[in-house]
């Protein structure tokens, strides 16, 4: 029996788009929406932390604004933004220190910025900290939100936020950029958004040596993707010639086929390194020596020695310290090892184990270690799903409070009292 035509209803046609108006920029607003959460809890926690170290140095008769923007890395940073690459300083043992150590991204930013802007050097590089530092929440959540859940993902932001050295996250430092780009471009690997990750990696690669990390973690995922898809492909057997069952191409199984279908995947990974090694070159041919960049990095003490200054460092100090410190590292330890049980996606476990290798078997001295893990922020995810477990909004909340507050006590007193991060 027909439709009564009264009841019909007319078909839902698209709104005309307006002109300029382009689809992403809805994507991008609901994308914004869901990660709101996220920001404001982050954003929250980084102003405990400011409002802490504000008032603490009032109190000292210190100015905090100085200590976040000029101060030891930062100068370095500044300078190269007003003057480019050439400074050096010979330390009083006869070492030297050149500012080849430090990566061109953040100064082209600082430079940049203050060009354009009332900001001087200083006050663009924390534009860039702080705007990058809301960047690097929104990947973080991204990613804890496609590993997770959406309530994980605003815990494991928080969490990043109101870490040990998340002060340094408030300083005119590379921390905050690089973890912004290094959580992209791990959410583009995870979304096989590979061009993408792979030009992320490249802005990477200029920010921190540490893009190494970023980089393994994409060409091994690469390197994985190719093997399994090779071993899958090579194993097929093929299907009974049949009327309904067409004949299968088995030419996709040869190597062709394998680079047709990665293709991709394939150009993001070569991508990946290329940031890091136009600054290894660019180091190279400017002081004439193919090697250059890792005698600049070994002159700070960032060279690899496999632990054996972080092992010298803990020996040397009285036992009780000894045994805290060796109880941190087994916490460490204890974090990496959940991560893994936890069954992260293989980029993201990657990277996170590279980030704190790296960070503990170079030569640098200890203090600088917490803050060289501080990019790996998937060690927080584990403690982020124990806080989701107390059921409760606001015991989690709460939890987050303490944990806040902490941080931001930390913070004040090492920027204020205990030397340089």
């Amino acid at each position: 029996m027909p439709a009564d035509p009264s009841t019909r209803t007319a078909p839902v046609l698209p709104r005309p788009r307006r002109d300029g108006e382009r689809p992403v920029r809805g994507r991008f607003a609901a994308a914004l929406a869901s990660a709101a959460p996220a920001l404001a809890a982050y954003a929250a926690v980084r102003v405990v932390g400011l409002a802490v170290l504000w008032a603490a140095a009032e109190a000292s008769g210190k100015d905090a604004a100085h200590v976040l923007a000029e101060r030891w890395d930062s100068v370095w940073y500044q300078r190269v933004a007003a003057h480019g690459y050439g400074y050096t300083v010979v330390l009083p043992d006869g070492g030297i220190h050149s500012d080849l150590a430090f990566f061109p991204l953040l100064p082209a930013l600082e430079r940049g910025i203050a060009a354009v802007t009332p900001l001087g050097l200083a006050g663009a590089g924390l534009l860039v900290a702080w705007t990058a530092a809301l960047a690097a929440a929104w990947g973080i959540h991204a990613v804890g939100a496609r590993l997770a859940g959406r309530r994980a993902g605003v815990v494991l932001a928080a969490l990043w936020g109101a870490g040990p050295t998340a002060f340094v996250q408030s300083m005119a430092y590379t921390e905050t950029l690089f973890t912004a780009l290094a959580a992209w471009s791990l959410y583009a690997v995870l979304t096989r958004r590979w061009i993408t990750a792979g030009v992320l990696c490249v802005l990477a690669g200029l920010t921190r040596p540490s893009a190494a990390a970023l980089i393994a973690a994409l060409v091994v995922t690469a390197v994985v993707v190719l093997v399994r898809d090779h071993r899958v492909r090579s194993g097929d057997r093929p299907p009974a010639v049949t009327d309904d069952a067409p004949v299968r191409d088995h030419r996709s199984a040869g190597p062709d086929g394998l680079l047709r279908r990665n293709g991709r995947m394939l150009a993001g990974a070569a991508l990946a390194p290329l940031g890091w090694l136009a600054y290894v070159v660019f180091v190279a041919v400017r002081e004439g020596d193919p090697f250059a960049y890792f005698d600049v990095q070994a002159q700070w003490g960032n060279s690899i020695d496999g632990g054996a200054a972080l092992a010298a460092f803990v020996l040397g100090l009285p036992w009780p310290a000894t045994l805290g410190l060796c109880a941190a590292l087994a916490a460490l330890g204890w974090l990496v090892s959940l991560c893994v049980r936890q069954r992260q996606p293989l980029p993201v476990l990657v990277y996170t184990v590279a980030i704190v290798v790296v960070s503990l078997i170079g030569s640098g001295y200890f203090g600088s270690r917490p803050r060289l893990m501080m990019p790996a922020f998937p060690l927080f995810l584990p403690p982020a799903l124990a806080l989701l477990r107390l059921r409760s909004t606001a015991r989690t909340a709460a939890a987050l409070a303490v944990i806040a507050a902490a941080s931001a006590a930390y913070g004040a007193w090492t920027l204020l009292g205990s030397g340089p991060p």
